[in-house]
């Protein structure tokens, strides 16, 4: 199996991550490509062909690839629907990329395969059942049960940034939606909740910033400092994680909780008070075979689960 590899791909709006790795797990080499947006993005599965190709040694056999795709995707068929950021509507992309590689090909979302990268070569320590989030600028998320990703009937399952969690008043989210997830415990809306306890007069260091964008990072800092409205932030956002979470939880049973994204580089000072409002809304079943942990993976977990699913796919052949 030395020779044999597969191709993680991770399609982006400016640029395509790819990666070799082994059907073991061994990531053997790692670039990337712009994304070429242009007459629709017609241009991008010839792009991404030759690239895998001319980085192929020539000891080397591709054995199948995985990719990451933005979009509404028909998970069985890797039909994209609409991907605005690049420009496919209706298009056959997992067609099309076996047609240009010769090999089996599979298509999901990132959060979905990141998901099964942390399961498989990350935190998730290869457990079958698994609730995988990410807080970023979004709050984004995947669920593993009985070891595969559980899409739902439309490809939605999995969506946990859009559970509504203020139900009245809440801020206008980027899916239509007032008072989702992501509007409270993102990034963005942990900044969105700091700035407007200082529009409302508020005394806080986060005032003098000198950055011209505040972050996360300033705000779990000032905090740490004893800045009570950036605790209050923290602790707001928090609260309504801790409890879509634990209602997760309670209805989905996992061993493992992945917290990932880039609020996650608060570490514990993010897991301790997320564990102590988790522990208080799931039921004490649930929290004694729940772990709540870090992601391992950074960046790269997409590609990680991106090949997994293609391994599965090729055994599945065989």
């Amino acid at each position: 199996m030395g020779n044999e590899l597969f191709a993680g791909i991770d399609i982006g709006g400016t640029s395509v991550k790819l990666a070799f790795i082994t059907n073991e797990g061994d990531l053997l080499k790692k670039w990337e490509i712009p994304t070429d947006t242009t007459n629709n993005g017609m241009n991008i599965v010839n792009d991404i062909s030759e690239t895998v190709k001319a980085n192929l040694e020539v000891h080397q056999t591709l054995m199948g690839a995985g990719v990451g795709a933005p979009g509404f995707i028909e998970m069985e068929t890797g039909f994209i629907y609409h991907a605005v950021n690049i420009g496919w509507r209706d298009y056959p992309l997992k067609d099309e990329l076996e047609k240009a590689l010769g090999v089996v090909v599979r298509v999901d979302n990132d959060a979905n395969l990141a998901a099964l990268g942390e399961k498989w070569q990350g935190a998730g320590d290869g457990a079958n059942e698994q609730l995988f989030v990410t807080l970023g600028t979004g709050v984004g998320g995947g669920i593993i049960t009985r070891g595969k990703i559980l899409h739902g009937v439309g490809g939605m399952g999995g969506e946990i940034g859009h559970i509504t969690s203020v139900k009245e008043g809440g801020s206008l989210c980027n899916c239509g939606k007032t008072g989702c997830l992501e509007t409270v415990s993102s990034a963005t809306g942990m900044v969105r909740l700091a700035k407007e306890k200082l529009e409302a007069g508020r005394a806080s260091t986060l005032s003098q910033s000198d950055s011209l964008i505040l972050t996360t990072k300033e705000i779990f800092e000032s905090a740490k400092a004893g800045d009570l409205v950036a605790a209050e932030v923290i602790m707001e956002a928090i609260d309504h994680l801790g409890y879509a979470i634990a209602n997760l939880a309670n209805t989905l049973n996992p061993a493992k909780i992945v917290i990932g994204g880039g609020v996650s580089k608060a570490g514990e000072d993010l897991l301790a008070p997320l564990r102590v409002v988790f522990d208080q809304y799931a039921l004490p079943r649930v929290v004694e075979q729940a772990e709540i942990k870090l992601a391992h993976l950074g960046n790269d977990a997409g590609i990680y689960g991106a090949v997994w699913l293609a391994i599965q796919a090729v055994k599945a052949n065989k």
